[in-house]
């Protein structure tokens, strides 16, 4: 089924699918889990829209290229153009927030790192990213006081809070927009908590933002 950007009440957010703008490090527990250095600006990278699959349906976990990692990121929906964006400008453009899955093919990652190259072939590739439904922003409350929390097989894997975020959501999205063009329909996804590891065809995952928001979904 092709991926649309949909509410949690099943409307569509009339939206199309667009680039995917990503931060890597955005949680000093995470950086410090992979022994990676915090950056002093945020570390950027994007997903292409080909990326982009719903979390509602079982997604592909590609093995043919080694280990498969799972990085669970709030996302935020972007509803209107973004270029130097000050705050006011940003929370007007929140069309809605939800969950993300910042898949991640970490034997590929760790060979590009080695050789100084760009991370795209292990953060890119088809299906890396499956996405929730979205939530509006006036139900979700404080974006800096969210919890971010994935259970695999049972087990809580990742259980962290927005608040500790070294970026936060505005101030990430303003710096990205000097950058790059926010287009309606593109997602932010706000970086990791720690607690990231291996995904497996058959794995049963649950993500959850707060009380708001839940949402089971499959590795296959």
């Amino acid at each position: 089924m092709q991926y649309k950007h949909q509410y949690v009440d099943g409307t569509d957010a009339d939206l199309p699918v667009g680039k995917v703008v990503c931060v890597g490090r955005n949680y000093a527990d995470h950086a410090a889990e992979l022994n990676n250095p915090i950056p002093t600006t945020p570390m950027l990278f994007i997903k292409p829209s080909t990326a982009v699959v719903s979390m509602a349906e079982p997604f592909t976990v590609p093995v043919d290229f080694g280990s498969v990692h799972f990085e669970t990121e709030m996302a935020i929906l972007i509803g209107q153009p973004l270029k130097n964006a000050t705050h006011d400008e940003i929370e007007a453009a929140v069309a809605g927030v939800g969950l993300g899955l910042d898949l991640t093919l970490r034997d590929v990652q760790s060979k590009l790192k080695e050789q100084r190259h760009p991370w795209e072939k292990s953060k890119g590739f088809d299906g890396s990213c499956p996405l929730s439904a979205f939530i509006e922003l006036s139900a979700v409350g404080d974006l800096q006081d969210q919890q971010i929390r994935l259970t695999v097989n049972g087990e809580i894997r990742q259980d962290g809070n927005s608040s500790h975020m070294l970026n936060k959501v505005y101030p990430l999205i303003a710096y990205m927009s000097h950058y790059f063009t926010l287009l309606p329909g593109d997602v932010v996804l706000t970086g990791t908590p720690a607690g990231v590891g291996e995904v497996n065809p058959g794995d049963k995952l649950v993500v959850e933002l707060g009380e708001r928001l839940r949402v089971e979904t499959q590795a296959i």
